[in-house]
Parts: structure tokens; C-alpha cells; sequence
């Protein structure tokens, strides 16, 4: 019974065993085949022709994945470049601003040396150092006092104009007066002193930053853009001085004397470096006394 159940399934299973032996002879002549156009090995190129599919999916893959990498990498090289631009271009415009500071402020100084020549008067530089917050006055601080010759009611000028007077002084520090102040009053011309009758005082108007000429005759001729200048008989400023610009005319009658609005050509809001005026106002004569008929009397 047992070799007869032997015999029948070797009987069975013997198409199987030759089908196996086929396969693996197959398998053996496409191992050894070959493409006859490139003589490489049949079963080489058929596994490169199913490989390749899954081939381009990883080199798209890995070709992105390190564009990607790449384009990161660049966006970070760019981000810190376009800070040290961002710093050099705030370093530039830095020294930039130096340099035009530095060169307004020679502008500013050569303009007050030149007023030394234009005004034949010895002039002392001085910076501000100090602005009064006082709503009631229109004061600064400048960095010279007595120590350097300066002395009360000198004139403190800009090379556009006069600023003010002297009316506090310490060894090293003056305080002045704005012409603006309230309290600060100067002798002027509209126009052209010698040529010109519109004669009046100059009195500031506080805080309005402006100054007001008064008992100007309505019968002269004012209009606004007109300079004003200083005629000197006020007994602190010389005479010639720019003191502004007439920026409204309410205009008078024969009666009626103008309302003359005034800006200052110095820029009074401005105010870094001024000029002190060595300036002493002529001695004016003392009044005759003497009664002509007394004296003919005694005789």
C-alpha cells in the first residue's frame, strides 16, 4: 500500500516538477541571452525598463527636495546681505548728515567772520547753549560772558540779522533778549536808511515769533516784502542791521499811522551760533544848559 501510494503521487506531482525544471531553464537562457543591438544581457535591460519609472519619481524627488535645499540656502544668503546693505546704507546716510551739519555750521561761522568786515565792529563768536522755556520771555543762553569783553546791551547778531541784546551776564555765559521778547524795542527804517521816512520803533510780540512796527506815518509808503533795518538811535543797535521782513500792512490815513508786521531774517527758532557785537553807541552831546537871555542880562 505504501509504494503504491508512492507511485501515485510521484505520478502527481510530476508535472509540477517539470514545470519547475522549465522555469529554472528558462530563467537560466534569459540570464544568458543578450540584446542583440546592444549585446548586453536581456534580463539587465528588462529590469532597467521596469526600474525606470520608479527611478524618475525619486530623481524628481530628490532633484526638488535639493532645489528646494538651494533656494533656502540662497534666500537666507540674500536676507543677510540685504542687512549689511541696509546697515552700510544707514552708516552712509549718517555721515552724509555729518557732513552737511558740518558744513552748514562753517557756512554759518564764515557768515558771522564776514560780519567783522561787513560791520567794521570786533565780533565774538558764541554758540547757544541754553533756551528759555518761559511762556513770559524770549531768552537764550550763550557760552561767553564778561571774560571774553562782553558787556550789557551789546548787540547779538546772526549773519542774517539781529537777534537780540545782552541783558545778563555771568564770567563764562550772557542771556539775551530776543527781539521777539515783549520787553525788546529797536529804532528802524523801512527801507533804505537816508532814503526812506518810514521811521518807527520795532516791538516784539512775544510768542507769536513775530515783531510789530509802530508809529510808521500812514502818508508812507509800506508794502508787504519790504526790509527793515536798524537805524541806530536807539542807543544798542548800530544802524544798518537787517532786522526783517514786512509780512502784513494794515495800511493807515493821514491820521492813522500803519500796523507793520514783521518776521525776523534771523531764524530766531533756529539759533545755534550768533555773534556779539563789540559795539559802544556814540556819546551823544549834553543839551545846552545856558539861557541866552540870563546872559546877556548879567551884561
Amino acid at each position: 500500500m505504501a509504494a503504491t501510494r508512492t507511485q501515485k503521487e510521484i505520478r502527481q506531482r510530476a508535472p509540477f516538477w517539470l514545470l519547475m525544471l522549465l522555469l529554472i531553464n528558462f530563467a537560466f537562457m534569459a540570464v544568458d541571452a543578450r540584446d542583440t543591438s546592444s549585446k548586453q544581457r536581456a534580463i539587465r535591460v528588462w529590469v532597467q525598463t521596469l526600474a525606470s519609472p520608479f527611478e524618475r519619481v525619486t530623481s524628481s524627488a530628490g532633484g526638488a527636495s535639493m532645489g528646494l535645499v538651494t533656494k533656502i540656502l540662497n534666500f537666507r544668503g540674500a536676507a543677510a546681505e540685504n542687512e549689511q546693505l541696509k546697515d552700510r546704507v544707514s552708516k552712509l546716510e549718517l555721515e552724509l548728515s555729518k557732513s552737511r551739519d558740518a558744513a552748514n555750521e562753517n557756512e554759518r561761522l564764515k557768515g558771522l567772520l564776514d560780519l567783522k568786515e561787513k560791520s567794521g565792529y570786533d565780533v565774538v563768536p558764541a554758540r547757544v547753549i541754553a533756551r528759555d522755556p518761559s511762556v513770559w520771555f524770549n531768552t537764550v543762553t550763550i557760552g561767553v560772558g564778561s571774560s571774553s569783553g562782553i558787556e550789557l546791551n551789546m548787540p547779538v547778531v546772526t549773519g542774517s540779522g539781529i537777534v537780540g541784546r545782552i541783558v545778563a551776564l555771568s564770567p563764562w555765559t550772557a542771556q539775551v533778549m530776543l527781539i521777539t521778547d515783549e520787553q525788546a524795542a529797536a529804532g528802524a527804517v523801512v527801507g533804505q536808511l537816508g532814503q526812506s521816512n518810514a521811521l518807527g520803533p520795532v516791538k516784539g510780540l512775544g510768542q507769536r515769533g513775530l515783531a510789530e512796527m509802530r508809529f510808521v506815518s500812514g502818508l508812507e509808503k509800506v508794502e508787504v516784502g519790504d526790509y527793515v533795518l536798524t537805524t541806530g538811535q536807539d542807543g544798542i543797535y548800530p544802524a544798518g542791521l537787517s532786522v526783517g521782513e514786512v509780512i502784513e500792512v494794515r495800511h493807515g490815513t493821514a491820521t492813522q499811522p500803519h500796523v507793520i508786521y514783521i518776521r525776523p531774517t534771523a531764524r530766531l527758532d533756529q539759533l545755534e551760533h550768533v555773534a556779539v557785537l563789540r559795539y559802544h553807541p556814540p556819546q551823544r552831546p549834553a543839551p545846552d544848559q545856558s539861557l541866552p537871555n540870563l546872559d546877556k542880562g548879567k551884561k
